[in-house]
């Protein structure tokens, strides 16, 4: 499931819960291309539920959609990630770690609030 979460045109703001489909992948895309062809930097909040999978049919066209995003990278602004599993909290470290001109945090369920201010630019 995938539900966008009303922000500014600069922040994409997603929850997913369950299984991540190829339409699902395709949406937030969709919305992070049109971003950032508009603005300078983008901000991206996502908040996971309960993870069990993703698509795989598909899976290497994303993929290949997605690789010119490494040489924007200095595009991205804040990146928080709000999991209520661990696993999900390690990859984003992880991914972190790989990709230094990023700004991530990871949150828990309760930092929601938090994580949503920090990513709008309104918090510390």
């Amino acid at each position: 499931m995938l539900e966008f979460i009303d922000s500014a045109e600069d922040v994409i703001a997603v929850k997913v819960a369950e299984r991540i489909t190829g339409a699902d992948l395709t949406a937030i895309m969709d919305r992070l291309e049109q971003s950032m062809a508009s603005h300078d930097k983008v901000h991206v909040y996502v908040e996971t539920q309960s993870i069990d999978g993703i698509e795989v049919s598909g899976l290497g066209s994303h993929m290949a959609r997605s690789t010119p995003l490494l040489g924007k990278l200095r595009q991205f602004g804040r990146v928080a990630v709000v999991a209520d599993q661990a696993w999900v909290r390690i990859a984003t470290r992880i991914e972190s770690a790989l990709l230094p001109f990023v700004s991530y945090r990871t949150f828990e369920p309760e930092q929601r609030a938090e994580a949503l201010a920090w990513v709008r630019g309104s918090a510390s």
